[in-house]
């Protein structure tokens, strides 16, 4: 992979590269980890178009509102739940 980027088209389509994984999503969060760290997105309606792990390729839609970061380790933390890690 080269590198982490992200192409957003009015807030409602987009691309990623620099993905190593996807850890989850549904229809309000898409958690991606990617070579910068953890990739939350928020949003509604949002899907999963294209995910291409060999060459760290996603494409998502629907409207989305948010996107942050964190560090990798932050979700490995022993004695939490998975969601009460997404939603610190």
């Amino acid at each position: 992979m080269e590198g982490h980027g992200i192409n957003l088209f009015n807030r409602n389509t987009g691309t990623i590269t620099g993905v190593k994984d996807c850890v989850s999503f549904d229809l309000k969060t898409i958690l991606l980890e990617t070579e910068c760290g953890m990739l939350l997105i928020k949003g509604q309606d949002l899907h999963v178009n294209k995910l291409l792990v060999e060459k760290g390729e996603v494409d998502i839609s629907g409207t989305i509102d948010s996107l942050s970061y964190s560090e990798i380790a932050n979700y490995a933390k022993k004695n939490e739940s998975f969601i009460s890690r997404i939603f610190k």
